[in-house]
């Protein structure tokens, strides 16, 4: 295996998961049992600090078409509202015939802030069900996978790109950034949006590992990346979206100065020893130890008669479920807003999912997979709490 930013081979395994499912691939009552596993290993490269998965999953099985959108959840709306916002008063307030370009835009709803703001959008969104909720609300969105050759068909360049939370899904991660270079203009900005490993180590985030994660970015890796293709990060902050994520600001290489809060950043990952080795060993040991506690928490729950359901259905929840092996053996279903999941049965532990608005009887424990949203929730379900039901976060950051 070559190092999928820089090409080495020096690369040594830091995290194994098991074997798994693709994690969003819910399933249909005919297709339980029948959906195949994958190795769920990350591997460090000692060449650049890039952390990523060995086995890639084809990105037209995962990304082909998928039940994932955006505009579900509220406060992530509501967060990128704020960047549309934050990139249009920094950067282009004034600018005339301004334009946006977003990189697996699935239903539109970044793009629709930055619309409301008087930009011209494009989406390009891999996944067939969402190109078509996106262009039926007035989105203008191609269903492809962004690449260079995309980018050599438009022939046209944006004065903003952004690439939320797909940056790191990338298979073809040298032929986007290229694209992206060549798309972005001379004084343009790409805003790329993503997990920042650093939080998910500190976070104890592990679910946030799987397949279609195949990389974990810290700055001083990203950088790596972007630099080979003639791009330099100028400026980034840290978020608390998905439990911690970075906002980074990019423009072509030579362009623009680097912020002290970018460079406040990067020295916070040289101190804490961010992009070693040695600290995803640890990680890897913490895990271990958080299956242990919570598969014991679980038992003495089940052991005291009190009925458990899921909280959300995420991606990512399924990677915690099929490493800690816990399917309805602990877990009645799991409750989710998303009509597109409708019937369906969680990959690799068959755990059913209902929606929320036709739960027919309370638990006594939502076990909150979707803790990323962990104030959206708390804040929307104070009558629940009254009425005793006990919202358990397996991941539990204070900042979400």
């Amino acid at each position: 295996m070559y190092c999928r930013v820089c090409d080495s081979t020096n690369l040594e395994l830091a995290i194994d998961l098991g074997s798994q499912p693709w994690c969003n691939h819910f399933l249909k009552a005919e297709e339980i049992g029948k959906e195949p596993f994958y190795p769920l290993r990350v591997l460090y490269c000692h060449d650049c600090g890039t952390v990523q998965l060995d086995y890639t999953v084809k990105k037209e099985i995962m990304f082909g078409d998928h039940t994932y959108l955006s505009g579900v959840t509220r406060s992530l709306s509501e967060h990128f509202k704020n960047v549309a916002e934050e990139v249009d008063n920094n950067f282009f307030k004034d600018t005339l015939g301004k334009s946006v370009l977003d990189i697996g835009s699935n239903d539109g709803t970044q793009l629709k802030h930055f619309q409301a703001l008087g930009y011209e959008v494009l989406g390009v969104e891999s996944s067939k069900t969402t190109a078509k909720i996106a262009n039926d609300a007035g989105i203008t969105t191609l269903n492809e996978f962004f690449n260079l050759d995309v980018v050599n068909r438009l022939q046209r360049k944006f004065h903003v790109i952004n690439a939320a939370g797909v940056f790191f899904h990338l298979e073809e991660l040298h032929s986007v950034t290229e694209g992206i270079r060549e798309a972005l203009r001379d004084d343009g900005v790409f805003v790329v949006q993503f997990l920042y490993m650093k939080r998910i180590v500190e976070n104890l985030a592990f679910d946030q590992i799987y397949h279609e994660h195949l990389l974990y970015y810290n700055l001083n890796t990203i950088e790596v990346l972007l630099n080979r293709h003639g791009l330099s990060m100028f400026d980034a902050y840290l978020s608390p979206i998905h439990g911690g994520s970075i906002i980074g600001f990019v423009t072509h290489k030579g362009k623009k100065e680097q912020s002290d809060r970018l460079q406040n950043l990067r020295q916070s990952e040289v101190e804490q020893k961010s992009n070693e080795l040695s600290t995803y060993l640890e990680f890897a040991q913490r895990i271990q130890q958080m299956k242990t506690e919570n598969l014991t928490y679980l038992k003495q729950a089940k052991q005291q008669g009190k009925k458990i359901f899921g909280f959300g259905a995420p991606v990512k929840g399924n990677t915690m479920l099929n490493y800690f092996g816990v399917g309805t053996n602990y877990i009645d279903c799991l409750v989710e807003k998303n009509e597109l999941r409708r019937g369906l049965y969680s990959p690799g532990m068959h755990i059913p999912l209902v929606i929320e608005k036709e739960i027919q009887e309370l638990p006594d424990i939502y076990y909150v997979l979707a803790w990323n949203f962990k104030k959206e929730i708390l804040s929307n379900n104070q009558h629940l709490i009254a009425k005793g039901v006990e919202f358990y976060f397996p991941v539990n950051p204070q900042d979400v």
